[in-house]
């Protein structure tokens, strides 16, 4: 079934669900002039609807700080709701922002019931922007400013941005590495940090021959989590950060083997040999995402393909943080180590929100962004270029850290369109192909190459028929 189709299914499916309104636009909000400093003179952000501020026209402690609202924060960070860490974080904003209430709900299968709310439009007044075509931003979301501008106090901008507007707020950003147990990798006798594949795929081995631990835990079950993998395919697999959003979509060939350890084949074929030579968990239909943050804690699991984001969770697992570590992925373009560097989800203003809603929301980002230290917290880069960054990072000391470019004026659908077409769905929730690599590999059902082949030709396909320009 094409993308396409899918989300017209969401569609339909969405309307058979009763939603509650959120962000009620009949309560009392009011804006005090007189408690804002840009309240009256001109804005920076001239993108930004009329009487509400841009994100940079916003000082946190000075402005609308007499602001009255009620705003709904949609989000997919539900152990950081159980945990009580969203509540303490409003608490301290609403010591600087009294009368503005926030309303939270984390939901655990945040991609897909995100996109079904989105259609809805009765989400609330902030979300994390879901998997959707950035020609569609401001259908629902509302504008922070222009990027150029943005970009000048914040990372990562860029994602969520379309005809040189800014639409999404990053959390965060994530350097895309791996997480590993450091006790295990030392009982392993592994003395220095793979850079190749080959030399990862010999760590994993080292880890099964002289420990009790998993050496590679894939995290098949949830789905989710095996996207982690697409995140590597532009800057880490080839050391080029214009790649992944303006030369793949035109590229003849790009599951071909380079030969060198680079590119698309080699990083796919890392996960496809870890599970042939038997280097991961007994059934991978039975990996536990919960569960597994405790594991290698404890020194259970030796590795994890994840983005830095999942650090912190791991070190509060168990009572042996101390041994988590993170370090840059294990591939090398003629020498050098390359570290994607870009914005985790991204907070997004509802477009349809008051004009009251939609200033308290975009007063609540920013103190989220420079003052609730929750960035800090996740061990995760901060969004805020003044912002302090984890100690966790030292490990990429010696790596070119690169984010992704954006695409050629013209093509800023390209990618997107190319996804659903070929129904592959890189770094946009194409879980399942990945997923399909470790199958293959543990039923022995398809070679590495056979899979490779197939993908080309969904590429090959959606290109012819979408009337792409190929390059090879």
């Amino acid at each position: 079934m094409k993308l396409k189709k899918i989300l017209a299914l969401c569609l339909v499916t969405a309307m058979t669900f009763s939603l509650a309104a959120c962000g009620n636009s009949d309560n009392s909000a009011q804006v005090d002039d007189s408690s804002s400093s840009n309240a009256d003179t001109d804005t920076a952000n001239t993108s930004t609807p009329d009487g509400v501020p841009g994100y940079l026209d916003v000082t946190i402690g000075t402005d609308y700080t007499d602001l009255t609202a009620t705003i709904k924060f949609l989000h997919c960070r539900t152990d950081r709701e159980e945990d009580g860490t969203m509540a303490n974080m409003i608490a301290e904003f609403n010591k600087v922002y009294p009368n503005i209430t926030v309303e939270t709900e984390g939901v655990t299968d945040y991609a897909e019931d995100a996109l079904l709310r989105l259609t809805t439009g009765e989400w609330g007044d902030i979300m994390l922007i879901p998997a959707i075509d950035t020609k569609d931003l401001s259908t629902y979301f509302m504008p922070f400013g222009t990027v150029d501008e943005l970009s000048e106090t914040l990372n990562f901008v860029q994602a969520w941005s379309y005809d040189g507007i800014g639409y999404g707020i990053p959390l965060w950003g994530n350097a895309q590495g791996f997480v590993y147990n450091k006790a295990v990798f030392e009982k392993a006798g592994i003395t220095e940090n793979p850079k190749t594949p080959d030399e990862f795929i010999a760590a994993l081995q080292a880890i099964k021959d002289n420990t009790d631990a998993i050496p590679l835990y894939t995290n098949y079950a949830a789905e989710w989590t095996m996207g982690a993998w697409d995140a590597y395919l532009g800057v880490v697999s080839n050391g080029d950060d214009t790649y992944l959003n303006q030369k793949f979509a035109h590229t003849a060939e790009p599951f071909k083997d380079n030969g060198d350890g680079t590119g698309a084949y080699a990083l796919y074929k890392i996960l496809y040999d870890a599970v042939d030579k038997g280097l991961i968990e007994e059934d991978y239909t039975t990996t536990d995402w919960e569960g597994c943050k405790g594991m290698i804690n404890r020194g259970e699991i030796g590795t994890m393909v994840l983005g830095s984001w999942a650090f912190s969770q791991m070190v509060e697992a168990d009572s042996h943080g101390e041994d988590v570590g993170y370090m840059p992925f294990p591939m090398s373009v003629n020498g050098t180590q390359y570290a994607l560097a870009g914005g985790d989800y991204n907070y997004g203003v509802n477009v349809n929100s008051s004009d009251e809603n939609k200033t308290a929301a975009v007063v609540f980002i920013k103190w989220m962004i420079e003052e609730s230290g929750w960035a800090y917290n996740e061990g995760c880069y901060s969004t805020d270029k003044n912002g302090q960054n984890p100690d966790m990072y030292s490990a990429f000391d010696g790596c070119t850290m690169l984010s992704d470019a954006m695409a050629l004026p013209g093509e800023e659908d390209l990618l997107g369109d190319m996804n659903a077409e070929s129904e592959l769905s890189f770094n946009a929730g194409g879980n399942s192909k990945v997923q399909r690599i470790v199958e293959a590999a543990f039923t022995k059902s398809e070679t590495f190459d056979d899979i490779m082949a197939d993908w080309t030709k969904a590429w090959n396909d959606a290109q012819t028929a979408l009337g792409v320009e190929v390059n090879n």
